[in-house]
């Protein structure tokens, strides 16, 4: 079982390679390192991106005082809530698209060195569409929230 994630009781703790085979994303654009599922509560994923110093953005935001894109921080939430939905065997040739992004908002910088903690919770699920809190944490401190809408879609249609 090569490309099952790591489980144990409580939740399903997907590393690097197997976020890498669930979600088309690659460098430089996977936002993420690593996600964690809960089984007793498959409405919620935690992701997690370790910010380094070699980030391509930070050569130009900014150089002298280097702080991580919002955008780029609510694409790694987008991008753990696609982790949770499409390492779902019957989403295995799908892809999720942003539909909207609301109420976001950017309450503390992230730099490099920080450890971003993606905390996801699904707000609402109808089928293939859906709505998405995220909230992303650096040293237990909020540093950006979001709510976003998506569509699956299949491979062949996109």
């Amino acid at each position: 079982m090569e490309n099952c994630p790591t489980e144990n009781q409580n939740e399903i703790f997907m590393t690097h390679e197997e976020v890498l085979r669930c979600i088309p994303h690659r460098y430089p654009f996977i936002m993420i390192d690593k996600v964690k599922i809960f089984k007793d509560d498959p409405t919620k994923a935690v992701g997690y991106k370790c910010v380094s110093g070699n980030e391509s953005f930070f050569q130009g935001h900014f150089p002298e005082a280097p702080i991580m894109p919002g955008v780029l921080i609510v694409e790694a939430m987008a991008q753990t809530s696609c982790v949770m939905f499409l390492s779902k065997p019957e989403m295995k040739n799908c892809l999720a698209y942003f539909m909207s992004i609301d109420n976001v908002k950017f309450r503390k910088p992230v730099k490099p060195g920080d450890l971003l903690e993606l905390k996801i919770e699904i707000l609402k699920d109808v089928g293939r569409r859906g709505k998405v809190k995220g909230e992303a944490f650096v040293d237990g401190n909020l540093a950006t929230e979001a709510e976003f809408m998506f569509i699956i879609v299949d491979k062949s249609s996109s």
